[in-house]
């Protein structure tokens, strides 16, 4: 019997200092935290909370999840995580 794979929906989680807390322009592009790339929603989103908390006193710190599959891929659906 085949195996059941479910498809690769790259994530991509970084982050660095904001030039302004309401903004996303970043204050040093040198300095970006690339935190890694993961295979789906959830471990990228377990990833994401762990940074934003340990820089929880930093205001200007931010971090994000970049769906990389929708860059790579951007014909298919836009249901997916």
């Amino acid at each position: 019997m085949p195996e059941t794979t479910s498809p690769q929906l790259l994530h991509l989680v970084f982050g660095g200092e904001l030039e302004k807390i309401d903004g996303v322009t970043f204050k040093d592009l040198d300095a970006l935290d690339i935190v890694g790339v993961y295979p789906n929603y959830a471990t990228a989103h377990a990833a994401w909370k762990a940074k934003a908390q340990q820089t929880v006193d930093q205001a200007q710190t931010r971090y994000f999840i970049v769906h990389l599959h929708r860059l790579l891929d951007p014909d298919a659906s836009a249901t997916t995580s």
